[in-house]
């Protein structure tokens, strides 16, 4: 049986797709779709610049993307699920997470 959490998020309806989200932004702003097409993909260029230079990038009441370098892991035995199992040696690498602003948290 699912939680309640779960049938509430499939109820709510489809997600938003890009060409959907333009077609709101310009109903909303009275602009052309295919400017507001134009300045996603903007955005989208922009902030993934400002994340690679510096690391961190805020889009305005919506969403902090940040970059964060996870350590390197040594090769060697761990035990998981009481089992012995062997584990390959990984590099450090950067991954990148986006949270939501406080802002948006307030909505809820």
């Amino acid at each position: 049986m699912a939680p309640k959490a779960m049938k509430a998020m499939k109820a709510a309806g489809k997600v938003l797709s890009k060409g959907g989200l333009a077609e709101a932004i310009a109903s909303e702003t009275e602009m052309k779709k295919k400017e507001v097409t134009a300045i996603l993909d903007s955005l989208a260029s922009v902030a993934s610049k400002q994340v690679k230079a510096a690391g961190k990038v805020t889009i305005p009441g919506l969403a902090m993307i940040k970059t964060r370098t996870k350590p390197a892991t040594k090769a060697g035995k761990r035990e998981m699920f009481g089992k012995v199992v062997v584990v390959k040696a990984k590099p450090a690498k950067t991954i990148v997470k986006a949270y939501c602003v406080a802002a948006l948290k307030k909505n809820f």
